[in-house]
């Protein structure tokens, strides 16, 4: 079977019809395709876990509804994408699997269309029944024992009081025992369907095993404080825990074979069982109230081996279970945090450098604006430079008086850039002087504005009245008395108010 099915085409255009993103790539996460889910439908799903508008029920109910289907290809998918939410997704994902509790019904799921679906169909009822058991777990201990602290120091189930470590191993030993139930040889890992849902499950195995080895290490060291009754529940867990090292060994094989780097496959070293016959002599010397008769405490090498070899054991888990990535020494933290120091001490030394730049910038701006001379390039930054003679074309600089002005003192002065006019020096050389004063408003007749002193177009006779309106007045009747007002400007621009 190549390639995605009509029947997975047409249920991916109704969705698409109807305007579910959601639902359209659960379908295409769960095609009828023999491979795995494609990852970046996967990272998809794991996105909106971590929505806050996307609704989880929502989510789950489509995955659910998925593995009703009668084709082992898309239940196996249903249930492989539902497996990979509840380990790398939001843990609201998993918090409704396990308080709405609801559960796979595939005890008799079957698909008899063929030779390989037949084959199939045992392990689909196998894992499902382990995510049955997975959500159970979290129903039942309110945490994920996949994603749980390791360890030595503040390891969850090595830190944990008596009491709550007897109630929380055997739950962890179920989850454990539907896992290790799925007994998949490698000859039928034939398809990457059921080849990525065994990769979750060895990681799942890994990360079980580990939290499984500190209960047992915590139950140990608090053995010969316990009473007959915590004594002989813990006797019976620990024989157990010596079983099922076997059955995670035969596991572990089997991944190897199938082809898991065996750098992500950990070292497993069986606890010896001779602390056994120590144990149970130690039950028996208590009596009914519970005090201990004769003290049988095995020899203290005895018990510091085991504790050694189970150790080493779970640090070899934790450190696949974290994805090949020990636990920091101290040296590796040292080193670490020196790095980190001198990188802080580049990034502070670059921002005093920076500071002062900023401080040499400022102190050049102060400086040039109060009275430093500014290139000829830059009219709006300090004071202007003296301009050449050529460049008055306007004869701005030159008073009546036949003196030249004052550089301009603001960058203001010399909007239009004229102090630095390419023209030759000589250009306008013998035009008439800007009058150092006009008065604001002035009328006809006064003589100082028409005297013909200034070229303007504007022809005055004597008489005090122009030509042009002479030649008004003689069409049109003697008109009401005219105002003129005269604005100077540095361009000899002039405002004319007429009031007829």
């Amino acid at each position: 079977m190549a390639g995605q099915t009509l029947n997975d085409r047409l249920t991916a255009a109704k969705h698409s019809l109807v305007g579910s993103g959601l639902a359209k790539i659960v379908c295409k996460a769960t095609t009828e395709e023999v491979m795995g889910p494609k990852p970046k439908h996967l990272t998809y799903l794991l996105q909106c876990t971590n929505e806050p508008n996307v609704s989880i029920p929502q989510l789950a109910n489509l995955l659910i509804e998925r593995t009703q289907n009668t084709s082992w290809v898309i239940v196996y998918k249903g249930l492989i994408t539902i497996h990979h939410v509840m380990c790398y997704g939001n843990e609201r994902f998993t918090q409704y699997l396990a308080s709405s509790n609801c559960t796979f019904q595939l005890d008799n799921f079957a698909d008899k269309s063929g030779l390989q679906g037949y084959d199939m169909s045992t392990y689909i009822r196998r894992y499902a029944k382990y995510l049955n058991e997975k959500a159970y777990s979290y129903r039942s201990m309110a945490f994920d024992f996949c994603k749980v602290r390791r360890g030595k120091e503040d390891g969850m189930l090595r830190t944990m009081g008596t009491d709550k470590l007897l109630k929380t191993l055997p739950v962890l030993q179920n989850q454990i025992d539907s896992l290790l139930d799925f007994e998949c040889p490698s000859t039928e890992l034939t398809n990457g369907v059921i080849n990525a849902g065994f990769v979750l499950l060895f990681k799942d195995l890994i990360r079980l095993f580990a939290c499984y080895n500190d209960g047992i290490i915590n139950l140990l060291e608090k053995y010969f404080d316990m009473n007959k009754k915590n004594c002989k529940e813990a006797l019976d867990l620990y024989k157990k825990f010596l079983v099922r090292m076997d059955r995670v060994a035969e596991f572990l094989k089997v991944a190897e074979n199938v082809g898991i780097d065996k750098g992500e496959i950990p070292d497993l070293a069986k606890a010896p069982s001779s602390l056994i016959s120590a144990l149970e002599q130690h039950l028996a010397s208590i009596d009914k109230k519970g005090v201990s008769i004769a003290m049988t405490t095995p020899p203290p090498a005895q018990m510091t081996s085991v504790i050694s070899s189970m150790t080493s054991t779970g640090t070899a888990f934790g450190v696949a279970g974290q994805g090949g990535l020990a636990d920091l020494t101290e040296l590796d933290t040292k080193k670490i945090l020196e790095e980190e120091e001198k990188r802080m001490e580049d990034l502070r030394r670059q921002h005093e450098q920076q500071v002062k730049l900023q401080a040499s910038v400022a102190k050049s701006a102060t400086t040039l604006q109060s009275g430093r001379p500014m290139p000829v390039t830059n009219p709006f930054d300090g004071t202007a430079a003296p301009a050449p003679t050529g460049a008055d074309l306007f004869n701005l600089n030159t008073p009546s008086d036949g003196s030249t002005y004052a550089s301009a003192a603001k960058p203001s002065d010399d909007l239009m850039a004229l102090a630095a006019n390419p023209f030759a020096d000589n250009v306008m050389s013998t035009a008439a002087p800007i009058p150092t004063a006009v008065a604001p408003s002035q009328t006809f007749g006064g003589g100082n504005m028409w005297d013909g002193a200034h070229q303007n177009g504007f022809s005055q006779p004597p008489g005090g009245v122009p030509t042009q309106f002479a030649q008004f007045d003689a069409a049109f009747g003697a008109p009401a008395p005219r105002e003129f007002t005269v604005v100077s400007a540095p361009c000899q621009l002039l405002l004319f108010h007429f009031a007829f």
